[in-house]
């Protein structure tokens, strides 16, 4: 909701209170304010001044350097880029210390080394909407020197989010009245001024639904003029983001922002005879004023004449045809009250909202009906002069909920602590609109319906007084950090690591189908026994306690791959249930880190070529979740339903199982690329990493690279060829890598049990810029090395 802090000035005196001041004020209030924007001119040093002189800069062509009166003793030089001005116009000028918010203060500087002291603004740059390219072209009329805000309304607009058992606050009314008992000041109410209509029951009226309905009224009104609304109110309305049509409209909008109570106008002249408030006709349409169409229920509630045409739907929106248009001459004013269930139901069900269905649908008071009548009637007769009253009917009665609750003095001290007085409770209670009717019973106002019980007036009373001023009970005390803390830490680590990763987090069921047990990948593959299952399963896809992750991500997987989804990266933390293996008795429950890779590595473009995921993001993505430590997969034993299988080791540690799911299973999922998963215990790999990262400086010297060219039999792993050049203790060994594999199946060219592969290793000291000698004595004692390890043959 949009609250204008000038209409609200109207009503109460807050011109002794900061923006903060209030902004804390709703706060404390238990209003929440969601944003504030500031119109108008804000600094006192946005001044008139006329432009004297402008040539040319001497160092930039686009720019001017100007002389200007700001009604000094002297002129003030300024740059200025603005094309659109000539001499002698009036325009806004900043001088230093303005303050052009976003923090922009404007101060005395050098452009392309010529002074400036100050600047020259444009509409937009000192707070006021958008015009013109270039300078704000100002009256002949203005004075030279005085404050541009002067001549510029200014308000300032709070967006407040309002709790939906607070609707006696969705106005500047309620709003006013609210500060002023918070503040302990006196406030303006405007229906104190209005003239109370003389309202008849009449046959004119029929309620055919008073349980939606239980009061209607009807003003009808003769000798209207449509045509625009004064100055002041399209000032009140635009200030809270609307925009003004004509001035019966106007006066229906500002009565609802005013007093809070929707209202609405008909032409008369197309409304047929009586007014009939009904229920729908199941399938009945409806034509509202936005031009939507609507197919409507018997739930539904509507506004009909004798025609049986819906002329609105109740508390929601006013149709298409029968709004008030330039012709319009007779009005009748509907005010009513509307049960906020039925109101709810065909807002949401129609998709269609209005702010009259917000109001009504949270629980609009029901003696605002009349209020509000009277309201739009004074300001229609204001605004037209020549306007009558003819009548003023109305059906049913408002249901006036009179509620009485008791305080109770002695759970009042208890919960506040002692830090409050009966006395000054009652007077808190008072301001609040609550009547005093003796031995601890208040009555409670129309507008206040979420007060129902005892502890609802005690919040009102700790709201007031102030939640800082009741003494706490109990301190906090220190907890020491324990291992869950290190765990859920780590863990959240993890999380944030993947996501920054492109990864999606799932939450799968613990319960997976037998079926599923073939995509499972557990640490240590399943014997006998192993497999949790449970006794009285609630469907076949619920029989077993999940001895893995996997299972759930593929099953992730392929709904996402059945919904086109090209690029598939999913992890899930969670819990994992086995026997101890080999089927003894005792259960255990390990907590793992599963992840799924597969589809497009990145979106396709021009300027790329399609390239699916594969083994090697996923190990990038394990290295980078660990913090850039070195990860190995080293081959493992097969397992069925799986085309390749290794272990996942760290420092010779393993961590966890690597696979890709068989092609069959791929293509029966509907797969279109590989589909590569990791399982990976989080007890081995949480303490790692809380490990400092060790950052090494650039280097100083360049560094110089040898390449090998090695033959090995194809049972050679890459891990063990990694594993034997990390165990050489060369120091000026800083990196390898493999940049060449060849083998030849068919024999001719190298053995078929063979294969080819070249490494280039990267040499450099950090003192000094080493000697060809050097690299090469150090790479002769690594490629000596290597083959003490390796039953390799030099190329």
């Amino acid at each position: 909701m949009n609250i204008s802090l000038n209409w609200l000035g109207s009503h109460l005196d807050l011109t002794d209170k900061s923006l903060q001041q209030i902004d804390d004020l709703f706060t404390f209030a238990g209003i929440e304010v969601e944003g504030i924007v500031s119109k108008g001119v804000r600094s006192e040093k946005i001044v008139v001044a006329r432009i004297l002189e402008a040539v040319q800069h001497p160092n930039a062509d686009r720019l001017k350097v100007t002389q200007v009166d700001c009604g000094e003793a002297s002129p003030r030089q300024i740059v200025c880029g603005a094309t659109n001005y000539q001499v002698g116009d009036l325009v806004p000028c900043a001088l230093p210390g303005a303050d052009l918010g976003n923090g922009f203060v404007i101060a005395e500087t050098v452009m392309r080394k010529v002074e400036s002291k100050g600047m020259l603004c444009s509409a937009q740059e000192i707070g006021l909407a958008a015009g013109a390219d270039g300078l704000l072209i100002l009256p002949e009329s203005s004075t030279i020197g005085s404050p541009v805000r002067e001549m510029f309304d200014s308000d300032t607009l709070l967006e407040l989010e309002v709790t939906p058992n607070r609707p006696d606050l969705l106005s500047h009314r309620g709003m006013a009245r609210e500060l002023a008992a918070l503040l302990e000041i006196s406030w303006n109410d405007p229906a104190e001024s209005l003239a109370k209509l003389d309202f008849t029951t009449s046959s004119a009226i029929q309620l055919a639904a008073p349980e939606a309905c239980p009061f209607y009224s009807a003003v009808r009104i003769t000798g209207i003029t449509v045509e625009d609304s004064p100055a002041w109110l399209k000032q009140r309305l635009e200030a809270i983001g609307l925009r003004p049509i004509n001035q019966i409209v106007d006066i229906t909008n500002f009565i609802l922002h005013e007093y809070g109570h929707p209202i609405h106008a008909f032409d008369a002249a197309l409304v047929h005879g009586n007014i009939c408030v009904r229920h729908a006709r199941d399938g009945e349409t409806f034509a509202a004023l936005d031009g939507s169409e609507h197919a409507l229920t018997t739930r539904d509630l509507v506004i009909s004449d004798d025609s049986g045409a819906a002329l609105a739907m109740a508390g929601i929106m006013g149709g298409q045809h029968s709004g008030v248009t330039e012709k319009t001459t007779d009005l009748i004013i509907e005010s009513a009250y509307f049960t906020p269930s039925g109101i709810r139901h065909s807002s949401r069900r129609t998709a269609l909202s209005s702010d009259s269905s917000y109001r009504f649908e949270r629980g609009a008071d029901p003696a605002m009906a009349t209020i509000a009548a009277a309201a739009a009637v004074h300001w229609i007769l204001q605004l037209c002069p020549n306007a009558k009253v003819i009548s003023c009917e109305s059906a049913g009665r408002p249901p006036l909920d009179e509620r009485h609750v008791e305080l109770n003095a002695q759970k009042l001290d208890h919960l506040m602590g002692g830090s409050i007085s009966l006395d000054a409770a009652e007077k808190i209670l008072a301001r609040l609109g609550l009547s005093p009717l003796g031995g601890g019973s208040w009555r409670i106002p129309s507008y206040r319906a979420d007060l129902q019980r005892h502890i609802d007036l005690v919040e009102e009373v700790a709201r007031v007084h102030g939640l800082g001023n009741v003494p706490s009970r109990h301190l906090g005390s220190y907890a020491p950090s324990s291992q869950s803390d290190a765990q859920y830490d780590a863990d959240m680590i993890l999380r944030q690591r993947l996501a920054a990763l492109g990864f999606h987090e799932c939450q799968t069921i613990k319960l997976i189908a037998d079926s599923q047990l073939l995509d499972a990948l557990p640490l240590r593959p399943l014997l006998d026994g192993d497999v949790i299952r449970v006794k009285l399963p609630l469907s076949e896809d619920h029989t077993v306690m999940r001895p893995s992750l996997t299972p759930g991500l593929v099953a992730s997987a392929e709904r996402n791959a059945r919904q086109q989804a090209k690029s598939l990266r999913l992890f899930e933390m969670g819990r994992v249930f086995r026997h101890a293996g080999g089927g003894k008795s005792r259960d255990q429950e390990t907590d793992h880190l599963g992840i799924l890779i597969s589809g497009l590595n990145q979106p396709n473009s021009w300027a790329q070529s399609e390239r699916f995921a594969d083994l090697y993001d996923l190990k990038a993505a394990l290295s980078n979740m660990l913090g850039g430590q070195t990860v190995q997969f080293k081959p493992a034993n097969d397992r069925p339903g799986f085309a390749l299988v290794s272990e996942i080791k760290i420092d010779q540690q393993t961590i966890g199982q690597f696979a890709r799911l068989t092609p069959a299973r791929e293509r029966r999922a509907g797969f279109t690329a590989p589909v590569y998963l990791a399982e990976i215990a989080l007890n081995k790999i949480r303490k790692r990493l809380f490990s400092l990262c060790q950052v090494e400086d650039l280097p100083a010297f360049p560094g110089s690279s040898r390449d090998a060219a090695m033959e090995l039999p194809n049972s050679t792993s890459n891990g063990e060829i990694e594993q034997a050049i990390t165990s050489h203790t060369e120091p000026l060994l800083v990196s390898y890598e493999c940049f060449d594999l060849f083998a030849d199946p068919s024999g001719q060219k190298l053995p078929a049990d063979r294969k080819s592969l070249a490494y280039r290793f990267q040499y450099r000291t950090p003192d000094r810029t080493m000697t060809s000698d050097e690299v090469d004595a150090a790479h002769a004692k690594l490629i000596a090395h290597l083959g003490s390890k390796l039953p390799l043959k030099l190329r």
